[in-house]
This record gives C-alpha cells, sequence and structure tokens, in this order.
C-alpha cells in the first residue's frame, strides 16, 4: 500500500519514547507510529491468517475499535 506524509503534533515525551524503540528495534520512527496506529485501530487482525476472509476480518477490527473507544470514553481524565 502506499505511504503519505503526514504532519502530527505528539508530546515530546512519547515522541522521545517512540525514537528509542525505533532506534532499539532497527526501525524508523515513522514505522513505530504505523504500527501502534494499526495495534489501535484493529487494523493488523487485516493480516488475517489462513481461513478468514476480507469479511471476517473487518468485522473484528470493527468490534475492536469499538472496544477501544467504549474504553477510552468510560475512563477519567
Amino acid at each position: 500500500m502506499a505511504k503519505r506524509k503526514s504532519t502530527i503534533y505528539v508530546e515530546e515525551e512519547v515522541l522521545r519514547a517512540a525514537r528509542v524503540y525505533a532506534a532499539r528495534m532497527d526501525m524508523r520512527d515513522s514505522d513505530v507510529v504505523e504500527k501502534a496506529l494499526r495495534r489501535f485501530l484493529g487494523l493488523e487482525l487485516l493480516d488475517r491468517g489462513p481461513g478468514m476472509d476480507e469479511e471476517d476480518a473487518y468485522a473484528i477490527a470493527y468490534t475492536e475499535v469499538r472496544a477501544a473507544r467504549t474504553e477510552r470514553n468510560r475512563l477519567p481524565e
């Protein structure tokens, strides 16, 4: 899939932690951010194993996204 450049604003502490992790794992900063977003959004489930069709993978991903959003909305700020 093609990649696009994007500008995001992140707290310095979070960015520093991502850069340290990237360096330790021999990854680019952007790869760490993309991996974290994919995990948070449930998109990593779309890299499905044998026997799961695309419709089932999307259903699982959306269920996980809804659950994460519900949990996030319940957390006190």
